[in-house]
């Protein structure tokens, strides 16, 4: 009996001297190397569909779309006051007012690379960290309002077969408890 529990306190005083050196090595050496950028350890914040209209000569010349998608440092945006869609969206509009350059008009004064690290560091810079470190582009349209336009107008010459078939199935409804259709009074 005595050998017996004199076997379990050295296993277990075994045990517990195998896992304290376990943690005092890892505490050394670290956890781990840091994932690189692109491979892990950061959020990504998708935006909606920010839509800006472009004003040229006080005319609206068309609408600049886009949806982004932004990889930030989680710790830094849990640190933050205000929703980072609103400060992404802010400063796209800044940008694209503050440059009025740019017409997407003409793709040769469209430069994606200028854009997408001009607002990374914008917002780097008002936000005062390292809080974005990729601005990805999920989507870029540019519409003219004469597009605008003519996407209205052809849905309004298209109406849906659904809207035109319900108004004459329910002229054609019978009246409730069975009793036959009555013929309308002409005037």
């Amino acid at each position: 009996m005595i050998k017996f529990i004199a076997a379990a306190i050295w296993i277990c005083a075994a045990t517990l001297g195998a896992v304290f050196y376990s943690f005092q090595a890892a505490g050394e050496r670290g956890v781990g190397e840091t994932p690189k950028p692109m491979l892990g350890g950061l959020d990504y914040v998708k935006t909606d569909i920010i839509s800006v209209p472009l004003i040229r000569n006080s005319k609206i010349d068309g609408y600049f779309l886009t949806k982004l998608v932004y990889t930030v440092e989680p710790a830094e945006i849990k640190k933050m006051s205000i929703p980072a869609e609103a400060l992404m969206t802010d400063q796209v509009y800044s940008y694209l007012y503050s440059n009025p350059q740019i017409d997407f008009t003409k793709k040769e004064t469209i430069d994606l690379d200028a854009f997408r690290a001009a607002i990374r560091d914008t917002v780097n810079t008002r936000v005062g960290a390292n809080l974005v470190h990729e601005v990805l582009i999920d989507q870029v349209n540019f519409l003219t309002k004469d597009e605008i336009r003519n996407n209205a107008m052809r849905r309004r010459k298209d109406p849906p077969a659904a809207e035109e078939a319900a108004p004459a199935e329910s002229a054609q409804a019978e009246p409730a408890h069975g009793e036959p259709a009555k013929p309308a009074a002409e005037h």
